[in-house]
């Protein structure tokens, strides 16, 4: 019987409808083939091994152990954590992880998170695929090829430990007192924020009153999807900020491993200019430590602001572009020994973190921002933001390389002066000193027929007026 695993083994993770897709069998075909291509590749004796809430993860779980075990590879359960949890523990151990969470997808979702030691990424081009390839076979044979002594199994709870490491990176002590609401959409946050923001675990009290929304751990999500990246799932959070005053409101996706924030006036705040604001910080505290700016390298992906890369470059600091996605971004921050990468999807990236990415830390950077001063988050803000960005707009093709060829030679044609690059997909910028500053990137999606357009103009009639006809070209 031929196996085909691509439909939900994609380029950076697994993710898939259980049991449909995701069930005790292919898990554990996964589980087997992750201990042979990463664990016994790298002379791992144990892999770690952390779970959302959702009500499908323990099962998958035992199956994944199940799997890794069979080879002969030790498993230690961390149990209940969000997605940086699982890194943390990674980097702690020195082991490579496996985390299960689908992220912000729908209660009926499942996936696993694989990482090697050190939460160094495993994508499409670092293993995933032949992992694939591997569980297939095992799944077609009906058997993983065990053999020989199994591993063992054993629990360790790592959540404080994790939260004293949060608190030694960035520390809010000395924070002016702070209203802050934080919406965990019923995820991991729930878990993660009391523990490091607040006192459990004999943490000394921080200056910040969390006014807690939908905390209970549950994978049905009987609020609103844990996908704050949607507007509509940010409607909650921004009502309670304008009611009660609050000096900030932050949103965490299902696994916690990004966060999304609102001012005390219910606006939200791009994720360029946060990455824009977090990155001036590091960069500072490079300096601080005897570096020379020019030494200090960001990493931004192609989509995020311009601002971005500018606000770096006026710091002193080297600003690193590179594709979207975290394989890419962490594989870069590692090559280049960059201290800081942000994503236009709140992705934040830090070298102190094993270069992974953690919604925890951003969180904690910008109420670090604002606690320092008296001025409202409004205007901490304010210098980082400072272009008209469309968002991403998809829109469904049925040949994504021909209508992008068709938008090439359209956008070159209009704009002789235009700058072409192909990084990831195609970005076309038009020169400042040929008009207003504009640019946009159509990238096609890796597992749907969609172009995903982005565009940012110095102002918001300019961008309006690129997007519409970069549209009409897409669509017509």
């Amino acid at each position: 019987m031929q196996v085909d695993l691509s439909p939900f083994v994609k380029a950076y993770d697994v993710r898939g409808l259980v049991p449909d897709q995701l069930d005790a069998d292919v898990v554990r075909a996964l589980g087997a083939a992750f201990a042979q291509v990463v664990a016994e590749a790298e002379g791992a004796p144990s892999v770690v091994v952390g779970h959302d809430m959702r009500p499908s993860s323990p099962e998958l779980v035992s199956a994944l152990t199940e799997g890794i075990t069979s080879r002969g590879v030790d498993v230690v359960r961390i149990g209940l954590a969000s997605t940086d949890g699982l890194y943390f523990a990674s980097g702690l151990l020195g082991a490579p992880g496996a985390m299960f969470t689908a992220s912000h997808n729908p209660a009926q979702y499942n996936g696993i998170k694989f990482c090697r030691a050190g939460a160094r990424p495993v994508g499409q081009d670092s293993g995933l695929s032949r992992i694939r390839e591997i569980a297939e076979a095992h799944l077609e044979r009906g058997g993983a090829g065990e053999g020989g002594e199994p591993g063992s199994v054993s629990d360790r709870d790592l959540t404080g430990e994790y939260a004293r490491f949060m608190r030694e990176l960035v520390d809010l002590r000395a924070s002016r007192p702070l209203r802050v609401v934080v919406d965990a959409a019923n995820g991991m946050a729930g878990l993660t924020v009391p523990a490091v923001l607040g006192a459990a675990g004999g943490l000394e009290p921080l200056p910040l009153e969390i006014d807690e929304m939908y905390f209970e751990l549950d994978g049905t999500f009987p609020n609103h999807e844990a996908n704050p990246l949607d507007p509509k799932n940010l409607v909650d959070l921004q009502a309670r900020v304008r009611e009660t005053g609050a000096d900030i409101g932050i949103a965490f996706d299902g696994d916690a491993d990004r966060c999304f924030v609102v001012d005390e006036r219910g606006e939200p705040v791009s994720a360029s200019a946060i990455t824009a604001m977090i990155a001036t910080r590091e960069i500072a505290r490079e300096v601080e430590r005897g570096r020379e700016p020019a030494q200090v390298r960001i990493v931004h992906n192609a989509i995020t602001s311009a601002a971005v890369p500018e606000i770096v470059a006026e710091a002193g600091a080297t600003p690193v572009r590179t594709r979207v996605g975290h394989s890419f971004v962490k594989a870069v921050m590692s090559e280049s020994d960059a201290v800081f990468g942000g994503e236009h999807s709140a992705h934040y990236y830090f070298r102190d973190f094993w270069f992974a990415d953690t919604g925890m830390l951003a969180a904690m950077h910008v109420l670090a921002a604002l606690g320092e001063g008296e001025a409202p988050l409004s205007q901490v803000m304010a210098p980082y933001d400072r272009y008209a960005a469309s968002g991403e707009i998809n829109s469904t093709v049925d040949d994504a390389a021909g209508v992008t060829a068709r938008v090439r030679e359209w956008a070159t044609g209009r704009y002789p002066d235009a700058v072409v690059d192909e990084l990831d997909g195609m970005t076309i910028t038009h020169r400042p000193d040929a008009g207003p500053m504009w640019w946009f990137n159509l990238r096609p999606s890796n597992t749907e027929p969609l172009l995903r357009l982005n565009v940012e103009a110095a102002d918001a009639e300019t961008m309006e007026q690129v997007r519409d006809a970069v549209l009409a070209q897409v669509r017509g």
